[in-house]
């Protein structure tokens, strides 16, 4: 089966969005924190998720901090009230996208719409590996002009929202369209 090859890219896109929030957390965060201790290596933190570490901020460039933000909500933030079972809620309303997708991608579109879905697919179950074993999503990327900020955000809501904009430029500009004739 081709598409078999874009759910191996789906996975990649979660190792990627895996390994930055354990670096992030592990390498950048946690020794900013006084008395946090040695960073973990991957496999305890995966066996053994540690607890949440409190907000930290480390600038790295005059428009870019690395940011310790436990985000409860959708991405980018969104929807992060303080509602007792909104993860659960959350991680049900993702697998069901998340099959919904993949049931897209057995269809065998395009390339093109195959790498949004890849993308989506592998931005989604990144954050619900998250909420799972923590109950919220690591969020660490706060770019800003000034006193504004973006919401803070991964490289699963980066998939997600990239792989979107591929479905939404293809189905705008691409899908169904019959070359002019002279």
């Amino acid at each position: 089966m081709k598409q078999a090859r874009f759910l191996v890219l789906s996975f990649l896109f979660i190792v990627a969005d895996q390994l930055s929030k354990w670096w992030v957390s592990e390498f950048l965060i946690r020794p900013a924190h006084e008395g946090a201790g040695a960073p973990i290596d991957l496999m305890h933190w995966y066996q053994y998720p540690p607890a949440m570490l409190e907000f930290a901020s480390l600038p790295v460039m005059p428009f870019l901090n690395i940011v310790m933000i436990w985000n409860k909500g959708i991405s980018f933030g969104l929807f992060s009230g303080n509602i007792n079972y909104a993860p659960l809620l959350l991680v049900i309303l993702s697998l069901a996208i998340t099959l919904i997708f993949i049931v897209l991608l057995l269809r065998n579109p395009g390339t093109w719409q195959s790498i949004g879905i890849a993308l989506v697919i592998g931005g989604a179950l990144g954050n619900v590996i998250d909420r799972l074993r923590f109950g919220a999503v690591i969020d660490f990327l706060d770019f800003y002009v000034g006193d504004y900020h973006w919401p803070a955000f991964n490289v699963a809501d980066s998939c997600v929202c990239v792989g979107v904009a591929i479905l939404i430029i293809f189905s705008l500009f691409f899908e169904g369209k019959k070359p002019v004739s002279a």
